[in-house]
């Protein structure tokens, strides 16, 4: 149902960086690139994910409540995910972890504030 999540940015290029990082870990790259917005995914794939400058001009703010899950495909890479993020500049918002119910998750903010996991339904290791 999701076509792709556009979260703000008050630096697009400083940002970029963490993003191409996560993409490059889950397979995928840019999709649409210009000096206002950039989209990560895979054209006919899951959703994909933007980057952009607010179109109104006013600084980027993020949203109490929102966040971006990452689908990884096991749980060693939602561990890589994490780390990637952290190596990258972003901030820890719950380390990997077993969340109940198979539902594996790691959770952290990316350089503008952002929240997002990277997550995986699996059985218990």
């Amino acid at each position: 149902m999701i076509g792709y999540v556009t979260l703000g940015t008050s630096d697009l290029a400083r940002s970029a960086a963490f993003y191409d990082a996560l993409a490059a870990e889950m397979g995928t790259g840019r999709m649409m690139d210009n000096e206002t917005f950039i989209a990560w995914g895979t054209p006919g794939g899951g959703a994909g994910i933007g980057l952009t400058k607010p179109f109104d001009g006013q600084p980027a703010s993020v949203g109490n409540g929102v966040m971006v899950a990452l689908e990884a495909k096991d749980r060693a890479q939602v561990d890589r995910l994490y780390a990637i993020a952290i190596e990258q500049g972003g901030t820890d918002e719950g380390a990997p972890g077993d969340r109940g119910g198979g539902f594996y998750a790691g959770y952290f903010r990316d350089l503008d504030g952002n929240k997002l996991n990277a997550f995986v339904m699996a059985p218990p290791a």
